[in-house]
Parts: C-alpha cells; sequence; structure tokens
C-alpha cells in the first residue's frame, strides 16, 4: 500500500463463551459490526483485546480470522508483540502469512528491555520477520520509551513506519515525532481510546487506535475533525466524555458490556476480571450514557 493509514483503526475485543473459551463466531461478527461502523482498519490482537489472556494458539487462530473474515475491506493490522524477540517474530511471520496488511508491537511486556540497543534489536526482529508495515506501540505496559529512542527506531530499523503513541505527556511526544523530520514515518496514532484526540488531532496525528464498543462513534468524530467542524468534534467529545469516566472505572469491562447491549456479542465476560467490575450503579450509568449515544449510532439494524 502506497497511500499513508490514516482514520479509525478500531480494536476488536475478544469476547468468550460461558465456559471461558474464545468466541469465534462471537469475534467474526465483531469484525463485521467495525466494519459496519465504518472503521477505516482494524488492528488486534492488542491491550483492547485483551491479547495478554490468549494463548499462542488463540492468537495464531484469531490472526487468520480477522483477515479471513475483513475480505479486504479494511486494512488488517495484526498484533505482534512478544515475550522477547524471538517469540515477536513468530507471531509476525505468521501475520506476513496470513496474509495482514501491518503489524505493530509493543515492546516485551513481562521481563521488560531496559537497554536501548536491546530494543532496537526486537524491533529489528519484527520487522524483517514480518516484511510488512510497522507500528511501534508505545505503552507503558511495555517499556515506555522516550521520544528520542522512537526516533532511533524509526531511523534505524527498516521498516518500521508509524508509531502509536500512548505514554504521557502524549501530546508533547507525538510533536516531538512530527517535528523530527523522519522519512520514513508515514503517521503517529494516538490511542486511549480517543480520550486525547481533540487535542491530538492539531498536532497532526494520522488517526486513533480506540476499543470498537462505540467505532461508528469514533468514526464520526474523527470526520468531524477532518471537516475542520470542530464544534460537532466538541459536541460528539462532550456526549463520549461520561463513557470515558465510567470506563476508567470499570477496568476495561465496559467495552464488551455496551458490545453485548449492542447485540454483537453474547458475553461480556473476560478472562482473568472480576464477575463484578461493574455494579448496579455502574449499569445505571451506562443505561444513560448509551441513551445519550443513540443518535450518533450509525450501525444499521443493531444486529449481526
Amino acid at each position: 500500500m502506497t497511500q499513508a493509514y490514516r482514520g479509525i483503526f478500531t480494536i476488536p475485543a475478544t469476547p468468550f463463551d460461558e465456559d471461558m473459551q474464545v468466541d469465534w463466531e462471537g469475534l467474526r461478527r465483531t469484525v463485521e459490526f467495525c466494519i459496519g461502523c465504518g472503521a477505516h482498519g482494524l488492528v488486534w490482537p492488542v491491550n483492547a483485546s485483551g491479547f495478554g489472556a490468549l494463548s499462542d494458539e488463540e492468537r495464531l487462530a484469531g490472526m487468520r480470522l480477522l483477515v479471513e473474515q475483513a475480505a479486504g475491506r479494511a486494512p488488517v493490522v495484526l498484533g505482534v508483540q512478544g515475550l522477547s524477540a524471538s517469540h515477536a517474530a513468530m507471531f509476525a511471520r505468521h501475520a506476513r502469512a496470513v496474509g495482514a496488511d501491518a503489524v505493530i508491537a509493543m515492546a516485551p511486556y513481562v521481563t521488560k528491555i531496559a537497554d536501548p540497543d536491546g530494543l532496537v534489536d526486537y524491533y529489528r526482529s519484527v520487522a524483517q520477520a514480518a516484511r510488512l508495515p510497522l507500528f511501534i506501540q508505545n505503552h507503558s505496559v511495555g517499556s515506555e520509551m522516550a521520544a528520542s529512542l522512537l526516533e532511533r527506531l524509526l531511523r534505524e530499523v527498516e521498516g518500521a513506519a508509524y508509531v502509536k503513541e500512548e505514554t504521557y505527556p502524549v501530546t508533547h511526544k507525538i510533536t516531538a515525532l512530527m517535528e523530527a523530520g523522519l522519512p520514513n514515518l508515514k503517521g503517529v496514532f494516538g490511542g486511549a481510546g480517543g480520550r486525547y484526540m481533540l487535542l491530538e488531532y492539531p498536532r497532526g496525528v494520522a488517526g486513533q487506535m480506540p476499543g470498537c464498543h462505540v467505532t461508528d462513534v469514533m468514526v464520526r468524530f474523527w470526520n468531524a475533525l477532518e471537516a475542520d467542524d470542530l464544534s460537532e468534534a466538541k459536541r460528539i467529545y462532550g456526549l463520549l466524555a461520561p463513557l470515558y469516566a465510567i470506563e476508567t472505572q470499570c477496568q476495561g469491562a465496559v467495552y464488551k458490556e455496551v458490545l453485548r447491549r449492542r447485540g454483537v456479542i453474547r458475553s461480556a465476560r473476560s478472562r482473568n476480571a472480576s464477575p463484578h467490575v461493574m455494579d448496579e450503579h455502574d449499569h445505571r450509568a451506562l443505561d444513560d450514557i448509551l441513551r445519550d449515544l443513540e443518535p450518533l449510532f450509525t450501525w444499521p439494524d443493531g444486529r449481526v
């Protein structure tokens, strides 16, 4: 692909059945929901997908499913982060084999790499295995990287073309990257569910990678910014603000609960999470939040 990626690259959640097994049909429905909501791209499995609770075999199977289900209707960026360079390279080779359009990787997230040379080697291994455009994800779950280190990676790792920046101060790091004059940097994407998009957009971000539960709203938010309609963008942000607040309080449980309520998945279960993350007050608050957001929903019929 010669044209740089831009827009809302949404992150499908990974649904589970009552036995805590991956609901593969539910994942297919989630992909259809994302595409039906107008997503400009798909990203899986990463933090908002709950990749850390998946086995390697589940990740590999899901990567194939994403590409097959998208069927060329939206670019697919596959998460290949690993415990080590060789682990990540294994996922990267698989991403290429199943037909991914690009890959994304955090730094190792259990035994972290503190040495900059080690991080260069890690990302070089990923890029060489994938031979696809590489998004470097800067997130505190991995090794949080300074803008200067990101610049080095973009200069020294062939194939590194994008950054997903999620460390603070995110806006300052975005500006540092945008002003570094890196010829192979095709774009910086924001994260954190789009919470900072109003501040990131004027600094030149190429897009956002949010959880998928309100993909249609996020697409409208992005399109308003692209159309230079700041008043509409602020209005949409105001409606999203209570959702951002409850997401922060409920440790990510809201993503799948919203998808369940919208008829996309059958269960909001998550591995390694308490079934009581949301209490009755949270559910009532979510009722009110979704009533306000509903006029922004564009997904046609509420069911896939």
